[in-house]
């Protein structure tokens, strides 16, 4: 998705802002001592860190329970009932109660056959509950939402954060680089941009400290991704809420 012109705006000034407060050409200035101070002592670089360990755990815990809602699909298929329309000659299938709302109303004519679809309904949703306590699916998506929810309070606490080194500035560029990037190596504007942005912030960072850990800086592959990618509308319908009880 192409950035709209306000905000490729505020990225830019935000970028100069950046370029604008590294005292690079003055380093005996009190200035230039702070931001090649060591990196140990930068508090952004702190959160850096402890972020950075909750994206990884949440990227792992993304991957579990995607693993484990495909062996609970494959195993139980998702919570239906098939409902046949004798007048129609047709086999309809539901997989909530909105789908029962639809196809039958409040209409009493098919009273007995609504209740025979909520029970097949109910029996279905049961045994993919079952099975789902059996191998831990909602489990592990409830520990995935709950390390996602800290990694996001520690991604704002980061990015309000006052950086102190260079390392630290990386750090804000490195999270903003794996939170906002639609997919590894986007080549849509600004992520060309700000990617090569934090190679220059390493590399200067690396000559005027060397031995200096900057974010970013090491990695080799591209990180790992928390997408979820073709996820069934019954999925999504189950973990909002929307079932037979």
């Amino acid at each position: 998705m192409t950035l709209p012109f306000v905000t490729r705006r505020q990225l830019l000034m935000g970028s100069a802002m950046v370029t604008a407060t590294l005292p690079l050409e003055d380093h005996s200035s009190a200035a230039a001592a702070s931001v090649l101070a060591d990196t140990r002592s930068d508090p952004a670089l702190t959160l850096w860190h402890e972020w950075q360990a909750t994206y990884l755990r949440t990227a792992a815990l993304c991957r579990k329970q995607q693993e484990l809602e495909t062996r609970l699909v494959e195993a139980i298929g998702f919570p239906k009932a098939d409902v046949e329309l004798p007048d129609e000659g047709i086999t309809v299938t539901v997989s909530c109660q909105g789908d029962l709302e639809d196809l039958f109303g409040d209409d009493p004519d098919f009273a007995e056959l609504r209740a025979r679809a909520e029970a097949d309904l109910a029996a279905s949703q049961a045994r993919w509950d079952a099975e789902d306590r059996r191998i831990g699916y909602s489990a592990a998506k409830r520990e995935e939402l709950a390390t996602a929810d800290r990694e996001d309070g520690l991604l704002e606490t980061l990015t309000a954060t006052p950086a102190t080194t260079i390392g630290g500035v990386a750090g804000k560029l490195d999270a903003v680089l794996r939170e906002g990037e639609s997919a590894e190596d986007c080549t849509e504007f600004p992520w060309p941009q700000l990617r090569a942005a934090l190679v220059d912030l390493a590399r200067i960072g690396q000559a005027l400290q060397p031995g200096a850990f900057m974010p970013g800086s090491s990695q080799k592959q591209p990180y790992p991704r928390k997408r979820r990618e073709d996820v069934c509308t019954s999925v999504i319908m189950y973990q909002r809420g929307d079932r037979v009880t």
